[in-house]
């Protein structure tokens, strides 16, 4: 099978490109750093430098390929995200979602390319009340915080543009392992490390988690079990309240313990941010699992983190 990745540098990008190829795909992969043309070729992908937001030579790129599928997995979120600006840290990621996404469903259709794949998001999307753990049919948030809207609309356009078009969606949570944010050197991981992430209120925010290796896992799940308009949560097993995952995942870096803040804190910086460490539900894998036959290799952070924690140890020992 010929796959068209776009967006294939990033971190599930990269490990989706790796996984297709151990299975015998082929894979043309987008990138808009010519800087970085040559590492797709390195694991063995065709590359193809073009921006998302190029209509025209996105058009061109897909329709060059001739894919069997194509896979959108464009962000742009290498920068970081600044919590009290939310929504201007989204703003790129968020064209992506809206403009991009269209772009890659108008070269699919010119190309005749009936499988489309998208990234998507659980974490900010679901009702706030209710049990703690979401399935995809679950009622949306009515009302989210201002800087959470423009990012959940970009979500929605994608799920809905996506699965119009006989698409798959999957809703990954919040990332973490190789060129992810929470990752030795990345910027969650080092916040955590400074002791920069405080427990906010009574930190009863549930957060699901998915290893990148597991994102990229269940895209050739969703290829080898295709039913168009579906969307899934993957996610890993252990959803875990920021005041459990928090601390915890501190102690296998090895870091302090974090400070608690009240509630009216978190607020300075904006609703969302005690929405997001007191509010959300996290999210149930069970369709992913008994619709595709996923199964996280990592299915709980603890491990995933742990491992990477070791990985950075043995490095620093081999270093010295």
């Amino acid at each position: 099978m010929h796959v068209f990745i776009a967006g294939a540098t990033g971190a599930v990008g990269r490990s989706l490109t790796t996984q297709l190829i151990e299975h015998g795909h082929t894979v043309t992969g987008t990138t808009r750093s010519p800087a970085r043309a040559d590492e797709l070729r390195a694991l063995g992908a065709e590359p193809v430098v073009v921006d998302g937001l190029d209509r025209a030579g996105m058009i061109d790129a897909v329709a060059a390929a001739a894919p069997d599928v194509v896979v959108h997995q464009m962000t742009a979120l290498g920068g970081g995200i600044d919590l009290r600006r939310f929504a201007k840290s989204f703003e790129m990621t968020n064209r992506l979602r809206t403009e991009g996404t269209d772009n890659l469903l108008e070269a699919a259709r010119r190309a005749g390319v009936e499988r489309v794949v998208a990234q998507s998001y659980t974490g900010h999307q679901y009702l706030r009340t209710g049990g703690a753990l979401k399935a995809e049919d679950d009622p949306k948030d009515p009302d989210p915080p201002a800087q959470l809207r423009s990012t959940i609309a970009a979500i929605g356009h994608v799920e809905q543009a996506v699965t119009g078009a006989g698409g798959v969606v999957l809703r990954y949570g919040g990332f973490y392992g190789p060129r992810s944010g929470m990752t030795p050197g990345g910027e969650q991981w080092e916040m955590i490390r400074a002791r920069k992430v405080p427990i906010v209120g009574d930190g009863g925010g549930v957060w699901s988690f998915t290893h990148v290796e597991d994102a990229a896992g269940a895209v050739l799940a969703a290829l080898d079990h295709w039913t168009p308009g579906e969307i899934y949560n993957i996610v890993d097993d252990d959803p875990a309240p920021v005041r459990v995952w928090l601390p915890e995942a501190a102690r296998i870096i090895g870091a302090p313990a974090p400070r608690h803040v009240p509630r009216w804190v978190g607020r300075l910086m904006g609703e969302h941010v005690v929405v997001m460490m007191c509010e959300l539900r996290g999210s149930s894998n069970g369709k992913a699992k008994e619709r595709l036959g996923w199964q996280p290799r990592w299915p709980t952070w603890r491990d995933g983190i742990a491992a990477l924690a070791q990985a950075e140890r043995s490095q620093a020992a081999v270093a010295a």
